[in-house]
């Protein structure tokens, strides 16, 4: 994948394997071209973040990719990050960038962590059209402890899909977990594409 096929074939629904395979060989044009087209939601999330939590305290990069959201957190203030992804490639770079405590690689739809061990989880770019499916805000949720935050967006074409915006509904409607802070802004401004940052309260 190139910075010009962005918009044509990542937003999508593709099977797991697929997903994999896509993030695996675009890994390492993949910092040049996001970031070539503007991609700003890391820094927006963790910026958000930052004013709602203990910067001190361990947080869990979820779907780290290259590093890039962990890069936006170091960048604002946090201190002990940790990373997981479910492409070696894309952790490989991640690695390189020195900035994760601990480092690992996840299985999809699964996520090795004991319950409370992070009181905030930041998914960026993560839970979206084409990568991880709207369930995935359960299985983070389900991990934290009560007061805990998760953070994570949805791009434009993700809040056009009913089963996304459907499933935040029915996690907040339920009354355990509550939207702290949501704001729509630019993701990849030179496509044109904004996204919702959004903050989850756990109960």
């Amino acid at each position: 994948m190139t910075k010009d096929t962005l918009d044509t074939k990542l937003w999508k629904p593709r099977s797991v394997d697929d997903t994999i395979a896509l993030y695996r060989d675009w890994s390492a044009t993949y910092d040049a071209d996001v970031l070539g087209s503007g991609y700003v939601t890391p820094t927006r999330a963790a910026t958000a973040l930052a004013s709602l939590v203990d910067l001190s305290a361990p947080i869990l990069d979820f779907g780290c990719g290259t590093g890039l959201s962990g890069q936006a957190l170091r960048d604002a203030g946090f201190t002990t990050i940790d990373g997981t992804d479910i492409t070696p490639e894309m952790l490989d770079l991640a690695r390189s960038k020195k900035i994760y405590r601990s480092l690992w690689q996840s299985n999809p739809g699964e996520l090795s962590v004991k319950p409370n061990t992070y009181a905030t989880i930041l998914a960026a770019g993560v839970i979206s059209l084409g990568a991880a499916p709207p369930e995935t805000l359960d299985l983070l949720l389900q991990v934290l402890p009560s007061g805990g935050h998760l953070a994570f967006s949805y791009n434009d074409p993700t809040l056009a899909d009913p089963s996304y915006v459907g499933h935040l509904e029915k996690i907040t409607d339920c009354g355990n977990h509550s939207i702290v802070f949501r704001e729509h802004g630019p993701h990849l401004p030179d496509k044109g594409m904004g996204s919702d940052v959004i903050i989850l309260r756990k109960a």
